[in-house]
């Protein structure tokens, strides 16, 4: 059915107008990712020494040694998974990736027998799940666009809690990996027990002295490095998100700003229909007189 004049230009009118929505939210979305970015890769060489200090502590402990909780292996009853997600959409495949990752996770503890308890941080993980099967542990929602370290300290606070008090025998951490503006990867990091890790091969072992012993040491340094990976996730997810979210909206503007050239092209067509035509019926009239 061909559309008259009127109703083309209330289209046009509607892609300009949607045109400069996504516009603005692209250039919202410019300016928080340039901001979290930078708090991201600063904070990534704090997060890269504090595991250097954690595998340096580790792998002067004793073996067989009666450690921490947080340190002690044991059998895999109860799962917790911590995924990040976001509050808002319109940030492209950016949540459905995630979702569908952590999806995936609970697909393989639960063909182990083992059913998986969530911890979810973001409302569209918190809709996404709403109607599952899964138990929700705990969620938190409409926390700071930009993470702090306050936001990770509770959330730690809060898993740590129910894996000491054995409600929990395995911690997992579901979050994007930042690579660049247009590449960013789901991820699953283990966070409890916290595992030993081997320090960097660079041609020669180093030995450390700990003052007080590093069974003492340990005991401070595992919440610190907990908080410390969760708020670097977070901060990596909330990049993520903010990329995707201008490209998304770029990509959308790109979109309007081609259905508005078309629109106006048929609109043009339109409008020299309707002129032909009145130009026909007055040749046409004038005709008749003369007849």
């Amino acid at each position: 059915m061909a559309l008259n004049t009127k109703e083309i230009r209330q289209r046009i009118k509607g892609f300009k107008s949607t045109q400069q929505i996504t516009k603005a939210m692209e250039m919202v979305a410019a300016a928080k990712v340039r901001r979290v970015q930078t708090r991201a890769l600063a904070a990534r060489p704090y997060a890269a020494k504090i595991s250097e200090m954690f595998a340096a502590v580790t792998n002067q402990l004793p073996p067989g040694e009666n450690l921490s909780k947080l340190l002690t292996p044991r059998e895999v009853k109860n799962v917790l998974l911590i995924v990040i997600t976001s509050d808002k959409g319109l940030a492209g495949a950016y949540n459905a990736n995630v979702l569908r990752h952590a999806a995936g996770r609970i697909r393989e503890w639960t063909e182990k027998g083992i059913e998986p308890q969530l911890l979810i941080v973001g409302t569209k993980g918190v809709n996404f799940f709403r109607h599952s099967k899964v138990k929700v542990a705990q969620s938190y929602q409409h926390l700071p666009q930009i993470p702090t370290f306050t936001e990770a300290t509770i959330i730690v606070e809060e898993f740590t809690k129910l894996y000491s008090e054995g409600q929990v025998d395995r911690v997992e951490f579901v979050h994007t990996k930042f690579h660049s503006m247009i590449r960013f990867t789901p991820e699953v990091v283990t966070l409890l027990p916290a595992e030993r890790k081997e320090t960097a091969n660079s041609g020669f072992k180093a030995e450390y002295l700990f003052e007080p012993s590093a069974a003492e040491m340990i005991e401070d340094l595992i919440p610190t490095y907990l908080q410390t990976v969760v708020y670097q996730g977070m901060l990596e997810s909330s990049t993520s998100f903010f990329a995707s979210q201008m490209t998304a909206m770029g990509a959308a503007s790109k979109n309007a700003g081609e259905l508005i050239q078309h629109m106006t092209l048929v609109l043009n067509k339109a409008r020299q229909a309707a002129i032909t035509q009145e130009i026909s019926e007055v040749v046409g009239g004038a005709a008749a007189l003369k007849a």
